[in-house]
């Protein structure tokens, strides 16, 4: 049978997303079909389809074809609260819908409070070229190497491991799964259900390790680990290509891009990324006061890492607020000038911003805990799903204690941004939250201030609208200007 990617021409998402394309067209590239058959076989009576912009041109004309196959009440959720990549299941919840379908690329974070399916769509790949690019980056028919791909290309994997297999001996195939047992996944032959919650890494009886990150998961031999295997990524340029890169920096990384048919060896300075990451561990150990950023409402455990964060930092002698503003942007972070630095809780792909442009920098809980919990050792890897920082995960580390630590109390370092001596205090327990407290440490009395933000706040010129009673002259109210700026009426007579 033909594949739609081999009759479509490129640039047919451009097409879909910029007029109203016909529905076999629909049809083929988003099984529109299966999904009707998911709303009904689970009897779903209201149901929100979540769209990403640039595929918000079909929504009407799909939602109009399910809800008359289905019968079902259907709403559309375009302006997501966050990234679109999220599953935004606080907006389905406001609608009552009882299940979310999400259309389009997806960070595959696993969600908790309704049923949910993916429906990544078909975008073109010419598969020839594709094979042909792989043959020209790995000539070495021996090579070990995991194919992996942005989830809009999942349907072209199987063909091409037919082409590659017969050469290459050694690739491995990653698929797509998701945690969740409430979750579904698409795909171009059938839709299969997805077993619950598992573990990041877990070994087969038969020698071979499985590895599940990111909603891939790949197989390696008996003996091998990640690091042994080059990585070709198929896709765009983007966040998904940079968290694999961050994650598994010490692999090779190659990839093709279906759009412009370009095959590239990934030539991006990973260490050079890593350091300016290091750079922001050390603005957070500077840090007096932090603050949170929710930049998720539906990956599951944000508000567990919320609570462990809070929790360290206060531990760490900083002061912390939360902030929910939604989508981020540079005026809106600049409203807090008393903020030293944001810590953003997001998914994998969103966690890392380049936050150059804002006026604090933005780091990832990882990075937050690496500066605050003395015994989280900075060793070049680098953990961008916060799930792994939980109690359990594979990166978690216990905060220190008084009975393990006889350091407990304030260290004095050297600052490798300001050259200056700063004071870090560390402690087991949570700080009193009083504006100043007498402690001793050591056997020596010291103040310690715990309210950084209303120092900041003493120490500004302006404080905002103030009163001043009884410091302010009495004056007589006189009349003002009449008419508008660019030409008030004295003005005019003169």
């Amino acid at each position: 049978m033909e594949k739609v990617y081999d009759k479509l021409p490129h640039g047919i998402l451009d097409t879909v997303t910029n007029i109203n394309t016909k529905m076999d067209i629909l049809e083929e590239i988003y099984e529109i079909k299966k999904t009707c058959d998911f709303i009904k076989n689970n009897n779903f009576d209201k149901v929100a389809l979540q769209f990403p912009d640039d595929l918000l041109v079909d929504s009407v004309q799909m939602a109009s074809e399910i809800e008359r196959e289905t019968e079902a009440k259907l709403y559309i959720l375009g302006d997501t609260s966050y990234g679109s990549c999220c599953v935004d299941e606080v907006a389905a919840e406001h609608v009552g819908a009882q299940c979310i379908i999400h259309y389009g690329r997806a960070c595959l974070s696993p969600a908790r409070r309704l049923p949910l399916m993916y429906v990544f769509g078909k975008r073109p790949v010419d598969l020839q070229k594709c094979a042909s690019s792989f043959n020209n980056l790995y000539p070495d028919r021996q090579s070990h190497i995991i194919i992996l791909y942005d989830v809009t290309y999942c349907h072209i994997i199987d063909d091409l491991l037919e082409v590659l297999s017969p050469q290459y001996p050694n690739v491995v195939k990653s698929t797509l799964r998701v945690d969740g047992n409430q979750c579904y996944i698409l795909r171009s032959l059938h839709g299969q259900h997805v077993d619950s919650e598992s573990t990041p890494t877990r070994s087969h009886h038969d020698g071979h390790k499985y590895i599940h990150k990111f909603g891939r998961e790949f197989i390696l031999k008996e003996g091998y680990k990640v690091e042994d295997y080059s990585m070709f990524y198929i896709g765009q340029e983007g966040a998904t290509l940079t968290n694999f890169m961050m994650t598994w920096n010490h692999c090779s990384f190659s990839s093709f891009d279906p759009v412009t048919s370009v095959w590239r060896r990934e030539t991006v300075n990973i260490n050079r990324a890593l350091m300016k990451r290091y750079y922001l561990i050390e603005r957070a150990r500077d840090a007096d006061v932090v603050g949170i950023l929710v930049g998720t409402l539906g990956v599951a455990s944000y508000l567990k890492i919320i609570d462990q964060l809070k929790n360290t930092v206060r531990k760490a002698g900083k002061k912390i607020y939360v902030f929910a503003m939604g989508k981020l942007n540079v005026p809106k972070l600049a409203n807090f000038l008393e903020i030293d630095i944001y810590i953003l809780v997001a998914c994998p792909e969103s966690s890392l911003l380049d936050s150059s442009e804002f006026y604090r920098p933005v780091v990832t809980p990882f990075e937050m805990e690496v500066a605050c919990n003395k015994h989280q050792e900075w060793t070049g890897q680098y953990v961008t799903d916060f799930r792994d920082l939980l109690p359990g995960a594979c990166s978690h580390v216990n905060f220190p204690s008084p009975e393990a630590d006889e350091n407990d109390g304030e260290e004095v370092d050297v600052s490798l941004i300001t050259g200056s001596l700063r004071s870090t205090y560390f402690s087991s327990s949570l700080p009193v939250d009083d504006d100043t407290s007498v402690v001793q440490r050591n056997k020596t009395l010291t103040v310690a201030h715990n309210n950084s933000a209303a120092s900041f706040l003493q120490g500004r010129t302006w404080q905002g609208l103030e009163q001043k009673l009884g410091k302010t002259a009495v004056v007589k109210a006189v009349e003002g200007r009449r008419g508008i700026a660019i030409a008030y009426e004295e003005e005019g007579k003169n």
